[in-house]
């Protein structure tokens, strides 16, 4: 439920629920009973209206906290994803890196190993 619509879905409710009240209030103050009577009328119908709405926050409540369950649960799913992701590809580079460095050292070393070679065949033939 995006913050729009949740939004909106209270102040819907709210709305619907002061309308009743008001409505039910008037009707009862214009109708022909006792005053102790017409009292009496509106306490019990506001306590049921208040129950209603406590209902409904309740419900609402509820909805909103699955709802963060469910996001949060993805968002995890998503970091671990990422995280295994990144894992594989980070243990491809320095596989990468390590084979480079153990081609181009056997290669320098062969190098080497030559150069001294050709060096030393240049010093006997000097003498």
């Amino acid at each position: 439920m995006s913050k729009k619509s949740s939004s909106n879905s209270g102040t819907v409710l709210a709305g619907l629920l002061a309308g009743t009240a008001v409505g039910v209030v008037l009707g009862m103050l214009y109708a022909p009973e006792e005053g102790k009577e017409t009292r009496k009328k509106i306490k019990s119908k506001a306590e049921e209206l208040a129950e209603q709405a406590k209902d409904q926050y309740c419900e609402v409540s509820e909805k909103a906290k699955d709802k963060l369950s469910e996001v949060s649960e993805k968002a995890k799913e998503k970091a671990e994803n990422l995280s295994s992701q990144v894992k594989e590809k980070s243990e491809k580079v320095v596989s990468t890196v390590k084979e480079n460095y153990d081609k181009y050292k056997n290669q320098t070393a062969e190098k080497v190993a030559d150069i001294a070679k050709d060096v030393e065949t240049e010093l006997d033939g000097l003498k």
